[in-house]
């Protein structure tokens, strides 16, 4: 290893070998981002300015909101302008700070979902108690809480991960950098990076996804006692929230965990677009177009500025 030449910079391929994947550089990679832009902010502006929206469930809804426009910045746009200039270069440093944001806002992503799980079970389980537990401390602790551990763990991941030495190839198979590909390049000992993701991801996203389990267990368990028509809008505003859960944990944790010998495919592409795109894109759809109290809440906002533009 000292007789090799240190990698200073890193590749980013951005499609498998033997595929043209540029197409979606220029259509579907800028659609998404755009969607998922407007989208998060119009629930950002509709629940900060409509009073009946300052409630828990929506304190955490515009986080998440928040949350999830970083989350595709940080991949989506340095994709796209590597394929319009055709430039794919990045530095270690770079590379170090794309690993350490995307670790964090799917790791800060998770602890919301799961915060989120929570408040829809003390909402339908707990009703008369759930401006006491869910108050406006408790929320605030709770983001804060999230925050603080998504540094934490992201900041371990990274250091990890960028203690290894890089003197082989700088070329990623990937549109943006991550834990996995940069393991598969290292010319260094990698078990205990690889013992650390799966330690990792038994003890957070295991965890997260029983507690999650664990609270619509009880939703359900208590909607079936509503009268007729309870049960049908206690789902409705419990399916969007699993929908996306499962696409975020089954995408984050089939591409943290595939073997090395399945490297470098389209399957490993198409799994980094899902967790790091499809949940961001999904959230504004599925809490905006499903749940009548943001359309009226829209619908609100909309006709107080057309009146005081009067």
């Amino acid at each position: 290893m000292d007789n090799s030449t240190m990698v200073t910079e890193f590749l980013l391929l951005g499609s498998p070998d033997g595929w043209d994947l540029s197409y979606l550089y220029f259509t579907v990679f800028p659609m998404t981002y755009l969607g998922t832009l407007l989208g998060n902010l119009l629930i950002v502006t509709v629940t900060t300015a409509d009073q009946n929206l300052h409630t828990p469930m929506y304190f955490f809804l515009r986080n998440l909101s928040i949350l999830d426009m970083c989350f595709i910045s940080i991949t989506v746009p340095k994709a796209c302008v590597n394929s319009l200039t055709g430039n794919r270069a990045i530095s270690v440093a770079g590379c170090a700070t794309q690993t350490f944001l995307v670790i964090f806002c799917a790791s800060v992503e998770l602890l919301f979902l799961t915060i989120m799980a929570w408040d829809r079970y003390v909402a339908i389980c707990q009703p008369l108690q759930y401006l006491l537990i869910m108050n406006p401390q408790f929320c605030v602790c709770m983001t804060l809480a999230s925050l603080l551990s998504g540094l934490l763990y992201s900041g371990v991941h990274t250091g990890k991960t960028f203690q290894l030495s890089f003197c082989q190839s700088n070329i990623i198979h990937q549109f943006f950098c991550d834990v996995p590909s940069l393991l598969r390049l290292s010319c260094s000992d990698t078990t205990s990076n690889k013992v650390l993701i799966v330690v990792s991801a038994v003890v957070i996203c295991v965890g997260c996804f029983l507690f999650i389990v664990m609270s619509y267990f009880h939703i359900f368990s208590a909607v079936l006692k509503f009268p007729i028509r309870a049960p049908g809008r206690a789902f409705s505003t419990c399916t969007p929230h699993i929908l996306v859960v499962s696409v975020f944990l089954s995408s984050g944790t089939g591409m943290y965990l595939r073997s090395s010998a399945t490297s470098d495919t389209l399957e490993d592409m198409v799994l980094s677009a899902f967790y790091t795109m499809v949940p961001p894109f999904l959230n504004p759809l599925l809490y905006s177009l499903r749940n009548k109290q943001v359309k009226d809440a829209v619908r609100r906002v909309i006709q107080r500025q057309l009146f005081s533009g009067k």
